[in-house]
């Protein structure tokens, strides 16, 4: 009977392994900066990376930058909103070091899905747009990560007619395992894993 508990307890802990190792994460954002969207795709240049897991860029500084592409429009339109492809796309984090986060690339992956494109709304001659979608690629200690991106996009009917938008605000998030976490499960597999070698000792 105490085998058959043994076993439950090991198996439990084995399906919550996973769950519990991609429990944390790293929060980024970046600001500024401009896109081109067409049928082709949207394409940034220019977005300062404004805050990387805690760390903040001091007034007027930036701790990097941030960059992303898409794949072409597959779905809807650029003045109402649509879908993006991501075959072809990236996403791009590349840091400074200055300030305690990593010196050089942070992240650098893909989109992994639908891209969507978004009218949130319009005000006067200003429409937001949100461009969010899922990310997968690799972290700057050479962990693979899955996490992702809603990027608010500010423009004018004029300017969205050349192909312009205003990158007002950026939020990432990229899903980490957490080490204590993982410390903890592991301590406690050995440790039952001692007790039933003992018991049947």
């Amino acid at each position: 009977m105490r085998r058959v508990v043994v076993l439950a307890l090991l198996a439990l802990l084995a399906m919550t392994l996973p769950i519990a190792a991609w429990a944390g994460g790293i929060d980024l954002t970046n600001q500024g900066g401009t896109i081109s969207i067409s049928l082709s795709g949207i394409t940034s240049k220019g977005s300062q990376l404004k805050s990387f897991n805690g760390i903040q860029a001091p007034p007027g500084k930036s701790l990097g930058s941030v960059s992303f592409s898409t794949g072409a429009l597959t779905s809807g339109t650029i003045t109402g909103g649509g879908i993006f492809s991501s075959v072809g796309s990236s996403f791009v984090v590349i840091g400074k070091g200055n300030y305690g986060e990593p010196k050089g690339v942070i992240f650098s992956g893909t989109f992994v899905g639908d891209v969507h494109w978004t009218l949130v709304s319009q005000v006067g001659q200003t429409s937001t747009y949100t461009l969010t979608g899922n990310l997968a690629g690799q972290l700057y200690n050479g962990r693979m990560v899955t996490g992702s991106t809603t990027q608010t996009i500010i423009t004018h009917p004029g300017q969205l007619a050349k192909g312009i938008g205003h990158i007002n605000l950026g939020n990432t998030h990229l899903n980490t395992p957490e080490p204590g976490t993982l410390g903890l499960l592991g301590t406690g597999l050995l440790g039952i894993a001692g007790t039933f070698r003992r018991k049947k000792s």
